[in-house]
């Protein structure tokens, strides 16, 4: 989902060039023509992402726009823009609470690598957030991403049961979340900031299943070298969180359901039951119904867990929350790896949109992931996704073993014919012949703005050539037209 970038100036000229450079990125871009129209667009007329905000207009000055929003607790960053670049105009800009200074006319660099920095750490501060919450177990279901009809059913249903102590039991496919779920239900409820203690029931051994869960005293068996205390001990006055449920095994769940009723566990060699405090939340990608026609559930235990079902549906059910399940995705992986990736192109967008993701929001998440490590474009491209879109990433040159003939080459290897015709930048014409060097010169510098989205000095710095000598190029070769307007 592109990112809104709100322009503040009463001069239309200057809204006008600083869209083109905008436009040409990706970014959403929207006016206001004075301060009073940009407060109430921040207020009730869907807000932006960024703010550019010209410090002089008439009526209400940028300053006065940057301290009301400031005031309503509007954390947006602002980058304001001025003719006057005095340190004083610089100090009160920034002690109000702007994220940069730009002195106008502004450079398509400078403000594009501005807008980059104030979105980049927009997100570092909202993970930051995100992260102290999840810690400190306060988690709550606003924090759930995706605002279509089933996410909010889920929250709706989820917030009623936070406010009780009930037994809640999440069904939905694997991956589809349900353990961020239990995590809002616990940050929502009067035991938030308590122990969240999540267990997997499928992955436990079957030999140490009791022990895991209720703990067991030393000496209790050959190997118990110490006392431990269980997770439903270390859960002791929060959540218990019980994921897949339905691979517990029978004279487990015979213990489960003693200590669901009766509030006390039994460890592994104790001489008296312990009590424990835990509210309990348990989890399913199965139909627990026929596990008990068939006698691998029991029907007790089921009743007794399938009070307040909540069904977390699948990412094929809910594709409007994809854009931002992705832009979310981006933001912390741009964090966690150091990227500046702005998002996805339309293309793309479109494309993981439509697919049916069976891994739902797990296998999503991971092909962001991967996307986002070997991303070398602002904007994620079908290529970065090959296993949805079937496309492979574009070779960035010839390879040198079709330069030199590769004599060693398997015989099934494409011709050198075939592949400078096939190359980005063809060298060869329609009838195998070579181009000009003034052809293959313009056709390089044009796939070069391309990849790197306008960016002079980078294309520049790839090129190998002076920021000088490259628009002299892009004079000589009729390539400025569209890159007038981007300063």
């Amino acid at each position: 989902m592109a990112k809104t970038v709100l322009i503040v100036d009463d001069d239309p000229t200057q809204r006008r060039l600083i869209q083109a450079v905008l436009d040409r990125e990706g970014y959403a871009v929207v006016h206001a023509q004075d301060g009073a129209e940009a407060l109430d667009r921040m207020a009730r007329g869907g807000g932006a992402d960024v703010v550019l905000l010209d410090m002089v207009m008439p009526g209400l000055s940028g300053m006065e726009v940057l301290a009301e929003l400031r005031s309503s607790g509007n954390p947006t960053p602002v980058i304001v823009l001025t003719a006057n670049g005095g340190v004083d105009a610089v100090v009160k800009a920034m002690q109000a609470g702007a994220q940069d200074f730009f002195v106008k006319p502004v450079s398509a660099e400078r403000l594009l690598v501005g807008v980059a920095n104030a979105l980049q750490l927009t997100r570092l501060t909202a993970e930051v957030g995100r992260l102290t919450k999840r810690a400190q177990g306060k988690t709550s279901f606003d924090d759930l991403v995706g605002e279509s009809l089933p996410m909010q059913l889920v929250k709706q249903l989820g917030r009623r049961a936070a406010a009780s102590n009930i037994p809640v039991l999440i069904l939905g496919e694997s991956g589809v979340g349900k353990e961020v779920i239990a995590r809002a239900l616990h940050g929502a409820s009067d035991r938030a900031g308590r122990p969240f203690v999540a267990v997997n029931c499928g992955a436990l051994p079957a030999n140490l299943v009791e022990s895991i869960l209720f703990g067991h005293e030393k000496g209790a068996f050959t190997g118990a070298s110490e006392r431990t205390l269980g997770k439903f001990r270390e859960a002791d006055g929060g959540v218990l969180f019980l994921d897949e449920i339905g691979e517990l095994p029978l004279d487990m769940q015979v213990k489960l359901l003693r200590a669901i009723q009766e509030g006390e566990i039994d460890p592994v060699g104790g001489k008296r039951p312990v009590k424990v405090d835990v509210r309990l939340v348990s989890a399913t990608n199965r139909d627990l119904a026929e596990r008990v026609k068939d006698h691998a559930f029991r029907e007790d235990l089921y009743y007794r867990l399938n009070v307040f079902p909540i069904d977390a549906p699948a990412l094929r059910e809910r594709r409007d929350d994809i854009p931002a399940l992705i832009d979310h995705f981006v933001a912390r992986f741009n964090v966690e790896e150091n990227k500046r990736v702005a998002g996805c192109s339309p293309e793309t967008l479109a494309m993981l949109t439509a697919y049916d993701w069976p891994g739902n929001v797990r296998q999503l998440e991971n092909a962001v992931y991967r996307a986002i490590v070997l991303a070398d474009q602002p904007w994620l491209q079908p290529h970065d996704f090959p296993a949805i879109s079937g496309v492979t990433a574009p070779l960035a040159a010839v390879p040198s073993a079709a330069l030199k003939g590769a004599p060693d080459a398997p015989s099934a290897a494409p011709s050198m014919t075939e592949t400078l015709a096939d190359a980005p930048v063809r060298i060869l014409d329609d009838m195998g012949h070579l181009r000009t060097l003034e052809e293959i010169e313009r056709d390089l510098i044009q796939h070069a703005i391309e990849v790197y989205a306008g960016h002079m000095t980078e294309i520049a710095k790839r090129l190998g050539i002076g920021r000088s000598t490259l628009y002299r190029k892009l004079r000589e070769q009729g390539l400025d037209e569209p890159l007038k307007h981007a300063g």
